[in-house]
């Protein structure tokens, strides 16, 4: 059984070398071919030379070097299009998704499910971050189709039919576990320990992490209905304080108006038009980068000793 190893790199000249090797390890000493896919979603240090010296001493290794920083989910979908495998395996190149814990979910696999994610013991980040996961994670099942008792994680592998409808997409806003939940429901999770990341930070800073959240709106039209049942709501609580102002300025007529009370009113209705006017606006941009065909990413140079297997996007027909 052939397995892809996707794994999007940025700026890990000095991990990389070794997350593969480590990686090639466990997956021949289990019986498995193996191929790698990395690709450098940007680096400008020596992460794509480190890449072409692996290509080099192993032609199972492609090399895909994006022209610019796209984003970790659109630099997966990258390398998702050049697997062959029966199975496509996406890691870090970190350490914190550890090489030695793949064969868990590889094994888990052999259960019939078609997507496994791994699941960590203890997660191994700040605070805010835990905290931010944990909002995503409750906000995307309030809002999607994600099943409720699968966690999701960077760390996953997936068969070959699941791999096929991924790739599919073509919208510049990727959110790779949003487009498996929408390929199958056969999932499951297996418990995995979080490594210590071995150098460097996180790449993704406060403002990347919101707009990877923002790729909910590709994938659900619960916040557009929000908008119907709200603007509903506001216009009947509007109609009826209407008619009860009206009945108690004819019981009363020296009833004072309340201007305070009616500028609260008209900056809370105010806001609330303002924010579902941006949340509907939010979709109309979306659909227009789409149409416009605003790219996944931008390909530099790819790196393939095999023979070619290109898929190109072909949309969603």
């Amino acid at each position: 059984m052939l397995v892809s190893v996707v794994i999007p790199c940025y700026y890990s000249e000095d991990m990389i070398e070794e997350v593969v090797e480590l990686t090639k390890k466990e997956l021949v000493e289990a019986g498995y071919e193996y191929e790698f896919i990395l690709v450098n979603d940007g680096s400008v240090d020596g992460t794509f030379d480190a890449i072409e010296r692996l290509c080099a001493t192993d032609a199972e290794v492609v090399g895909v070097n994006c022209a610019k920083n796209s984003g970790q989910h659109n630099a997966i979908m990258a390398g998702l299009r050049e697997t062959r495998g029966d199975i496509v395996m996406l890691m870090d190149d970190d350490m914190q998704t550890h090489p030695s814990q793949c064969l868990k979910l590889l094994s888990k696999m052999k259960e019939g499910y078609d997507v496994v994610f791994a699941e960590w013991e203890q997660q191994r980040e700040a605070w805010w971050r835990l905290l931010g996961s944990r909002f995503a994670t409750w906000s995307m099942r309030a809002l999607t189709s994600r099943p409720k008792d699968i966690y999701s994680s960077n760390f996953v592998v997936f068969r070959r039919h699941v791999r096929d409808e991924v790739v599919r997409y073509c919208g510049p806003y990727v959110y790779i576990q949003g487009l498996l939940f929408r390929a199958t429901a056969n999932m499951a999770n297996v418990k995995v320990t979080h490594f210590e990341r071995t150098q460097g930070s996180s790449g993704y800073s406060l403002k990347s992490l919101i707009r990877l959240w923002s790729t909910v709106l590709n994938f659900s039209m619960v916040p557009l209905r929000l908008a119907t049942v709200f603007g509903a709501s506001l216009g009947i609580v509007g109609l009826a304080s209407a008619v009860v102002i009206f009945a108690m300025r004819m019981m009363d007529p020296q009833m004072q108006a309340g201007w305070p009370s009616l500028m609260a009113t008209v900056l809370t209705c105010s806001g609330l038009i303002i924010l579902f006017l941006g949340i509907i606006g939010e979709y109309l941009g979306r659909v227009f980068m789409t149409i416009n065909n605003a790219p996944q990413y931008v390909l530099k140079r790819v790196v393939d000793n095999r023979p070619q297997v290109r898929q190109p996007c072909e949309g969603n027909d």
